[in-house]
């Protein structure tokens, strides 16, 4: 009836085809999880996108001028005057102090003192 060659040719179908399934079912897990994680990318760039137009409104000059007012006394603000404002090459320059180290005293074994720690190794 059946010959022994067309059992193992059954077999490597019923196998070739549970092979096939199994790929299959792992690479729509894989697609899914791939979908899931772009689904995650384009939230955190819609949260992104919200929170700088959140940001650019609470920035906006007419607002802060407001909140500026308002707030004077309490804060005890002054308006800037324009000549507060100057360039990076109108700061006047700090003068450099380097400390000298090289004729201090350095203290505990730089001082010319054998260390007596025991180590192990081998002294002459």
């Amino acid at each position: 009836m059946f010959r022994t060659s067309d059992i193992v040719l059954i077999a490597v179908m019923v196998s070739a085809a549970a092979f096939t399934y199994k790929t299959k079912h792992e690479a729509e897990e894989q697609l899914a999880s791939v979908r899931k994680i772009e689904a995650q990318i384009r939230f955190e760039e819609d949260l992104i996108d919200l929170l700088k137009a959140d940001w650019s409104l609470l920035t906006q000059p007419s607002r802060l001028q407001k909140l500026a007012e308002i707030y004077e006394t309490e804060l005890k603000l002054q308006p800037v005057e324009a000549h507060q404002i100057v360039g990076l090459d109108e700061l006047p320059s700090r003068p450099v102090e380097i400390q000298d180290f090289s004729t201090q005293r350095l203290g505990g074994m730089a001082e010319g003192e054998t260390d007596q720690t025991t180590t192990g190794a081998v002294v002459q």
